[in-house]
């Protein structure tokens, strides 16, 4: 599957410094040392375990996590396992990671996960099971070749494992300032994780955000639920960018959306076809016509930043881009109110200013879309780029004459 991911990320936009496997090299040797730590400190013990495992989750459940005997997230029936595994003392762990919580609540974001999580810990917390005897994949348990660490156990660890982990100089980038994650697995990296960097002598990320997922009728996309939807067939011939754009735009990050190919087709055409794809265009044709396509010095950027600013710190990303948005309608306001195809008739240097603004304003709006669409973003900075406009950029967004469900499949 690996090829699979690299090759979605590449056409998605996704941008990384490392595309890491957990049977690399360095992985194994890190999670080998992370386990020496941990046992040196006393939190590893051998046991017999019997429970139910869902294989979907890799994860032994509870049985007050389980719904009418299914896992909730699968809707399979786990398991039932029996076996002699190495056990983490996680509940050794419990009163401390409340104290950490309680003294650092911008440790889990959003409220609503801390709370669920908090409550998951006081419940009680039982020792993990962190190692596999019947399964013969994984890395071999340090000194017991019998036993392979535990998949959870050893994923969370890549974390620390490209950040250079146990090399000196890891430190220059762990703790994260940040770990972004879906909501099935914060209790993994809000409860074991930093558990399991506690015992190890190591510090905690200093936030983890757990965000929400995309439905389709209410329930998660998923391939094992059978309604996955591959995101770049979805993206069809709107792009990426536009669906970039509305996932972004359209829910809360920390929350659960709802996903409608109506709705899809009604943002594109009002948001990204109207709003900013024909202000881009009517800019650059009324440079090109009433400036002959170039310009001199441009004002300084006038607008304040600082909502945007701080909807981003706090991972606000549809307030961020509502924030962008507000920019690009009051640019479209401004044009209409200025009227420069009036102004060409009878006064050129106000007209100069306006067209000036304009292009100052796109700018900006073209830097605050970077992190959301960055292929739109580029093409508007080399619209107007080096005091000439370029014309051959095209059309950022054409109106679609296609209904949105015939350009996609769902598998």
């Amino acid at each position: 599957m690996s090829d699979q991911w690299e090759s979605t990320w590449k056409k998605a936009g996704v941008s990384y410094d490392r595309f890491i496997r957990t049977t690399d090299a360095d992985h194994i040797k890190a999670v080998i040392e992370f386990t020496k730590r941990v046992q040196a400190a006393g939190d590893i013990y051998e046991g017999e375990y019997e429970g139910w495992y869902c294989v979907g989750c890799e994860e032994f459940k509870r049985e007050d996590e389980l719904v009418d005997g299914l896992c909730p997230m699968h809707q399979k029936k786990p398991e039932h396992i029996k076996e002699k595994n190495y056990f983490f003392k996680l509940s050794r762990y419990q009163q401390a990671l409340l104290d950490h919580i309680q003294a650092h609540p911008e440790f889990i974001q959003p409220e609503s996960r801390r709370n669920e999580v908090v409550a998951f810990i006081e419940r009680g917390l039982h020792d993990l099971s962190v190692s596999r005897s019947t399964q013969k994949w994984g890395i071999p348990w340090p000194g017991d070749k019998n036993q392979v660490i535990y998949v959870w156990f050893d994923a969370l660890l890549n974390y620390l494992t490209v950040a250079g982990f146990p090399q000196g100089g890891y430190e220059n980038t762990w703790p994260a300032d940040l770990q972004i994650v879906g909501k099935d697995i914060t209790k993994f990296h809000c409860i074991y994780w930093p558990a399991m960097l506690m015992s190890a002598g190591l510090s905690l990320p200093k936030t983890v955000f757990g965000h929400g997922f995309f439905t389709i009728d209410g329930q998660k996309i998923s391939k094992s639920l059978g309604n996955a939807v591959d995101p770049v067939e979805l993206a069809g011939n709107y792009g990426i960018d536009a669906l970039r754009y509305f996932l972004l735009s359209e829910f809360g990050f920390g929350s659960d959306g709802e996903f409608s190919h109506q709705r899809f087709e009604s943002v594109y055409n009002a948001d990204l076809a109207n709003d900013l794809g024909n202000l881009v265009q009517r800019v650059q044709v009324m440079v090109g016509r009433y400036l002959d396509g170039s310009y001199g010095n441009l004002p300084p950027h006038s607008h304040d930043t600082s909502p945007y600013q701080e909807a981003m710190q706090n991972l606000r990303l549809d307030k961020a881009l509502a924030e962008v948005w507000l920019l690009i309608r009051g640019l479209n306001q401004f044009l209409e109110e200025e009227k420069p195809w009036e102004l060409a008739k009878h006064d050129k240097e106000h007209l100069s200013e306006v067209l000036y603004h304009a292009i100052t304003d796109l700018n900006q709006i073209a830097t605050l879309l970077m992190p959301f669409m960055p292929e739109t973003a580029h093409k508007i900075a080399a619209t107007f780029a080096n005091d000439t406009v370029h014309p051959e950029v095209g059309l950022l967004f054409p109106k679609s004459d296609q209904p949105l469900e015939r350009t996609i499949k769902i598998a």
